[in-house]
């Protein structure tokens, strides 16, 4: 295999699926572009199967890791791969580590990423609130006063 993934209009697939589907010995994956939605990706059901036992491995690694190494070096490796991570506080840091072994190995087991994904894109929204004093004394300020009455949610008593 030479490349990673290759870009294919989506009707050329639709036209020519043989074509397309030969191409998977040269690359990872197909990447179907559309006009009107999103892009869509072709893989061999191998690939998808060897892509899993690898992010299996890494998330039973990195709890392996957690475990067992000082919270120093976890800390710095922690941080050269995901280098926002310097603007959390250690707490944060902390939990962050926690929900990363949880939330991989329960996506690992589900052959579904999505999860981990969406966890690291909170994650860093978090460490750009703390790298912004502005944004952060915003968002973490007491409101001033009474905010009034609350109305009783519809269908409620």
């Amino acid at each position: 295999m030479s490349a990673a993934y290759e870009e294919l209009p989506f009707s050329e697939f639709l036209h020519r699926p043989a074509a397309a589907a030969d191409r998977l010995a040269n690359v990872r994956a197909l990447r179907l572009r559309r006009r009107d939605a999103g892009d869509l990706a072709l893989t061999r059901a191998d690939q998808l199967e060897q892509d899993a036992v690898v992010v299996d491995f890494t998330a039973r690694l990195l709890a392996g890791l957690v475990r067992s190494e000082p919270d120093d070096v976890i800390r710095r490796v922690l941080g050269e791969a995901l280098p926002w991570v310097t603007f959390l506080p250690g707490p944060d840091v902390d939990q962050l580590l926690t929900e990363l072994i949880t939330v991989a190995q329960g996506a690992a087991s589900l052959e579904n990423l999505s999860p981990i994904a969406v966890l690291l894109t909170q994650w860093r929204h978090t460490a750009e609130v703390y790298a912004d004093p502005v944004l952060l004394e915003i968002l973490t300020r007491e409101p001033a006063g009474d905010l009034g009455r609350v109305p009783v949610p519809e269908g409620g008593q």
